[in-house]
Parts: structure tokens; sequence; C-alpha cells
């Protein structure tokens, strides 16, 4: 008998992944600015419903067609929330975009929601159907298990996110460079010091340019060598000091020190 394996990677690319049928603005803008429209086909404004409206909360990335995965603090179980693909404009329809209901959100058994720095924030969330993928939706790639990026490395954060500090979120998706800060340099003691672990990611740092309130759960887009773009990291935590602070860049989980989690919980649900 031929054992089953699930590789998030391997399904990824094998459905076609992390090729834009628009390629996003490649200029190397440090501020964050509009997005070309569904240039990040994987991006999702995951929405909580209050009140009869519904409203955006965190991003996440398509990363099969009835999976998306966000950061762990994103979720909360007293809450109802629904997954919007093909959005680009959160205040306009749009006639690409869909929103569907979770079936299940599993979030990853270690994470803990008072120690955010212990890391694992993390989660899957099933759809209760899957996407219909096109032009505008398409799938996330997922980078190798243990893979690792070097100091400076060219990335981009995308997301709905307060525009600035205690400002008001963006209403179209916003895309930012923001190079990796290696390990090496983010735990510095000016830094982030110990708070950032081997299981992380972090980006920016510049005291320009930074995620921010709704871009959690959101990916750092970076591209490989083949030319496809890849998921590194889901939005975790800024600095309390605020959105964009010199020496305190974004940490992200890291998401190739999470792929068996993700393969597990795949095969499992």
């Amino acid at each position: 008998m031929i054992p089953i394996v699930l590789a998030s990677v391997l399904i990824a690319s094998a459905l076609g992944c992390g090729t834009p049928s628009i390629e996003p603005m490649n200029s190397r803008v440090v501020n964050g600015v509009d997005a070309k429209p569904h240039s990040w086909p994987w991006q999702i404004s995951l929405q909580y419903e209050r009140d009869g409206q519904w409203r955006h909360t965190c991003g996440g990335s398509l990363i099969a067609a009835n999976w998306v995965m966000t950061a762990a603090h994103c979720i909360n179980t007293k809450l109802s929330y629904r997954v919007f693909v093909g959005k680009h404009n959160l205040l306009e329809e749009e006639p690409a975009s869909q929103a569907i209901l979770p079936e299940k959100m599993i979030v990853h058994e270690k994470w803990n929601s008072i120690f955010v720095a212990l890391g694992n924030d993390i989660a899957l969330i099933k759809l209760s159907e899957p996407v219909t993928l096109s032009n505008q939706v398409q799938l996330a790639c997922i980078p190798a298990a243990g893979t690792l990026l070097p100091n400076l490395y060219p990335c981009y954060i995308t997301g709905w996110g307060r525009l600035y500090t205690g400002g008001p979120i963006a209403d179209k998706l916003q895309q930012a460079l923001m190079p990796v800060a290696d390990h090496a340099t983010c735990s510095q003691p000016d830094w982030w010091g110990f708070a950032v672990r081997d299981s992380m990611v972090c980006a920016g740092g510049d005291g320009i340019v930074g995620g921010c309130n709704g871009d959690s759960g959101g990916p750092l887009n970076c591209k490989n060598s083949q030319g496809a773009w890849e998921v590194h990291g889901i939005a975790s935590f800024v600095s309390g000091l605020g959105c964009n602070y010199v020496k305190k860049p974004t940490v992200f989980t890291r998401v190739s020190a999470f792929n068996d989690w993700i393969d597990m919980v795949m095969m499992n649900n």
C-alpha cells in the first residue's frame, strides 16, 4: 500500500501558486502604496460580524482552494467570521470577490494569547466550500521547510491595516517593501532581543514603514529564485511604541517553521 503524504508545498505548487496573472508593482517603494488590484490574489480579508455589519479584522493567505492561513491571535471563538477572497477595495462591490463562511478554525495548540512572544501565532481556516480560482483569486506558495532568508532580502507586506499608528484602516489593499531583518540582527538587545524566537521572522525596522493593526495574519511576500512569490511570514506583532518604530521591525510567524503542522492539520481535517 502506498502511503498518502500531504505536502503543503507540493499541493500548492501542483495547482499553481505564487505567480499572479497581474504582476505586482515591483518598484522599490518604501512607504506603503495602493497595490495594483488583484496583484496579490492569495490575500484575503478576515471579517467578523457585529451589529449586523461585517468588519475587517485581519489578513490571511489562501493556501488551498478551501484553506486559509492566518494568525492565531486573529481568532476569537466568541465571534462569527467570514473570509473574503478576491477583494481589493473593502468599500466596493467587486465582481471577482466572494465571501465564504468557515467550516473549521484551527488554532495552533501551543499558542498562548497572554504570552505572544512564545510564538506559534498561526491558525488555519477550513472554508465551508472551495473557492473558484481565477485571475483574481489564486493560491499562495509556501516555502520549503526550514527556509531562512538572508538579511535585507526584499519582501513585501500587504494588507488593509491602519495607515499609521491610531489611524484609519485602508480601503484599498496596501503593499510596502519590507526587507528581512535576520535573526542575528532582530534579536540584538536594542532590537527585539529575547522576544524574537527562531520560529519568527522580522521585516522592516527602519522607522518608516511597518505592519499595523489590521495587517495581522496577512502575508510577508518574498519572491524566490524561480520567480514565484512565497508567503514567508504571517504578521504577528509590532511594538507597543507604534507601528513604525526604529529597530522594532514587524515580527511575523515564520511559515517555514510550521510546514509539518500545516500538513497535519490539513490531513486530519
